[in-house]
C-alpha cells in the first residue's frame, strides 16, 4: 500500500521538476526623491531562466538598460527610474511568456504614502494598476504562496511522507507532524526577522542530510533494528524542523516581502505552508486506506522501495547542493 505512495510521489517528482513553479518576484519601490527602484527576480532552472519578462505601459523596463545579478534560484534585474516620471495609475504591468509557464508572480509596490500586492497567474497574466482605490489585505496572496512552496519543495515533503511510512499509529503521527510544524514556524519566524542568519550553503545540504536519515531509519526499521526516529519520532521531527524552517525562510527571503507589513506577509505564508503540508499528509493517509480496502498483495521484497527511494533522492539533492555552492 504505502509502496504505490511512494511511486506517486515519485511521479509527483517528475512532474514539478519538469515545470518551474517558484513564484518570480517584481518591486517597485518609491524613494524619497519620487525616483523609482524597480526589482525583478526571474525564477532560474539549472543554467536557463524561466522565459518570462516584465511588460508595463510606460515602456520602463527595457532589458539592455537593466543591472543584472544570478543567483543561484534567481536571475535578478534592477532598474533605476528618474524623479518626474508619470503616473502609475492606471498603467498596466504584463508579464510576457508567462502564460507558457506554471510561474506565478508576485507583485508589490511600494510608494510613499500607500503600498499594494498583487499576484499574476499564467491565466490572467497582467493587472492594472489603481492607486488611488485603497486595497484591502492581500490574505489570500500570501497563503497561496505559502501553499505554492510547500508543494514544490520536494524535499520538505518526502520527509513528511517518510514521517508517515515511519509511524504506524495515527495519535503518534499527529504528535510527529505537531512537532515539525511547531519546529520549522519557529525558524521560520526566527530567520525572516533576521533573528537567527544561517548560511543556505549550510542550510540545504543539511536539509537533505535529513531526507536521507529518515531513509535509513526506515530500513534499520524493516530490518528490526528501531533507531531515534521509531522510538522518539516526535523528537526527530522537531529538531529537523528547525532545520527546515531555514529552508523556508531563505526562500521567503528570494520572493520577498513587504517591509511595512512583515509580521502580517510572514504569517500567512505560514499558514499557507501548513495548509499545503495537512493537504499533503491528508491525501497520503485517505491514499493508505483506500489500498487496504483493496486488499492487494504485493510481493515481499517491495517494502524496500519506498525508504531507498528516499534516502537515494536525499543524497542526489546532497551531492547537487554542495556542487552548486
Amino acid at each position: 500500500m504505502k509502496q504505490v505512495c511512494c511511486f506517486i510521489l515519485s511521479f509527483y517528482w517528475v512532474v514539478t521538476h519538469a515545470h518551474e513553479i517558484r513564484p518570480a518576484y517584481l518591486q517597485i519601490k518609491e524613494n524619497a526623491d519620487h525616483s523609482l527602484f524597480v526589482t525583478w527576480k526571474q525564477p532560474v532552472m539549472g543554467d536557463y531562466a524561466v522565459p518570462i519578462d516584465p511588460v508595463i505601459t510606460t515602456g520602463w523596463f527595457q532589458n539592455d538598460q537593466a543591472e543584472k545579478v544570478y543567483t543561484p534560484s534567481y536571475l535578478i534585474k534592477q532598474w533605476i527610474i528618474p524623479a518626474g516620471h508619470s503616473t502609475l495609475n492606471e498603467e498596466t504591468i504584463s508579464i510576457r511568456g508567462l502564460e507558457k509557464t506554471m510561474t506565478d508572480v508576485f507583485v508589490q509596490l511600494d510608494l510613499l504614502q500607500s503600498s499594494f500586492t498583487y499576484l499574476i497567474k499564467p491565466v490572467h497574466p497582467f493587472v492594472k494598476l489603481d492607486i488611488l482605490r485603497p486595497q484591502p489585505p492581500p490574505v489570500w496572496q500570501y497563503i497561496e504562496l505559502g501553499v505554492h512552496h510547500i508543494w514544490s519543495g520536494l524535499d520538505h515533503l518526502l520527509f513528511v511522507f517518510g514521517l508517515i511510512l515511519l509511524v504506524a499509529k495515527r495519535s503518534s503521527l499527529l504528535w510527529t507532524i505537531t512537532a515539525f510544524t511547531i519546529a520549522h514556524s519557529i525558524t521560520l519566524a526566527l530567520a525572516t526577522l533576521q533573528i537567527l542568519q544561517v548560511t543556505p550553503s549550510f542550510t540545504e545540504p543539511a536539509i537533505a542530510l535529513s531526507i536521507a536519515f529518515v531513509g535509513v531509519e526506515l530500513v534499520r526499521h524493516y530490518q528490526n533494528k528501531n533507531g531515534l526516529a521509531f522510538r522518539f519520532p516526535w523528537l526527530v521531527a522537531f529538531l529537523f524542523g528547525l532545520l527546515h524552517g531555514l529552508g523556508f525562510a531563505g526562500a521567503l527571503r528570494d520572493v520577498g516581502l513587504p517591509q511595512d507589513n512583515i509580521p502580517m506577509a510572514l504569517f500567512l505564508f505560514n499558514v499557507g505552508v501548513e495548509l499545503g503540508q495537512l493537504t499533503f499528509v491528508t491525501m497520503v493517509l485517505l491514499l493508505v486506506a483506500i489500498i487496504n480496502r483493496l486488499n492487494f498483495s504485493f510481493p515481499k521484497w517491495s517494502y524496500k522501495i519506498p525508504p531507498y527511494m528516499i534516502g537515494s533522492m536525499a543524497m542526489y539533492w546532497f551531492i547537487q547542493r554542495l556542487a552548486g555552492m
